[in-house]
């Protein structure tokens, strides 16, 4: 797959100068490390949004302020801020030689040759930070689709003898995930977005490969230009996703 992105590159796409394959292959592994990164924190975001945006719309006190204050701590709080905090505050509070554990090689063998490798520190406080930043967001969206449930749904859960939370998790959580996907998707783009601000606790992901790439060859066109097509090219494909739930879906209403 490397080759054929390298041999794209060397063609008619750029004038002048092309990057050497060791810059390409940097690149690579930074846009990799990107959608990695991208996918992990999408994921509990995802998670941990549906949870928190249950607290709020749950009917108990006792957990819909924690979800107030978590979702106006993080959404008025700049994300540079908090990965620099996960990065560099975070690891004061850790006992000692915690962080020589953190920052060493390990590695769990699944089969054969593969194995399983524990990401950097980097990663982790970049990932820490991706997930709490995005959750705040990700919650709202998904309690705006809660909202679009139909009120009649929930009463007829409590009708069969639901708990609230049951209603919740049975009956309105699935139904608002499917109503807020394509505002979900959107958020899925923020994030993807967002991991170029990791360059700054020194994750090498692709904004910070391409910026490496430069300073080595001067070659800022070459290098940011692939960048960007990278990034156009992941983000084109989560709108493609989006284009294809919205087109299933309204195939699934004709057919009602």
């Amino acid at each position: 797959m490397f080759e054929h992105f390298a041999s794209l590159l060397s063609g008619p796409l750029f004038s002048g100068p092309v990057l050497a394959p060791k810059y390409l292959l940097w690149m690579w592994r930074g846009f990799l490390t990107t959608l990695w990164l991208t996918a992990l924190a999408a994921l509990l975001a995802t998670l941990l949004g549906m949870l928190l945006a249950a607290a709020r719309s749950g009917g108990i006190r006792a957990l819909q302020l924690p979800a107030m204050a978590y979702t106006s701590l993080f959404r008025n709080t700049p994300l540079l801020v908090q990965l620099l905090f996960w990065y560099f505050g975070v690891p004061s509070f850790f006992p000692e030689g915690a962080m020589d554990w953190l920052n060493g090689e390990h590695a769990l063998p699944l089969f054969g040759p593969l194995a399983l490798h524990w990401p950097s520190f980097e990663f982790l406080a970049a990932l820490c930070g991706l997930v709490c930043y995005s959750t705040a967001y990700v919650s709202e969206e998904i309690r705006a689709g809660m909202r679009g449930v139909p009120p009649g749904q929930a009463l007829a859960g409590a009708a069969i003898g639901m708990a609230r939370w049951q209603v919740l998790r049975h009956i309105v959580l699935p139904q608002a995930i499917r109503l807020t996907l394509p505002s979900l998707l959107g958020q899925y783009m923020n994030i993807l977005k967002n991991t170029s601000l990791t360059m700054g606790i020194g994750l090498a992901e692709l904004s910070y490969t391409s910026r490496q790439v430069e300073s080595e060859t001067f070659l800022a066109f070459q290098a940011f230009g692939v960048a960007t097509l990278l990034y156009i090219g992941a983000i084109a494909v989560i709108e493609a996703a989006g284009h294809l739930h919205l087109r299933a879906r309204r195939l699934r209403q004709g057919r009602t």
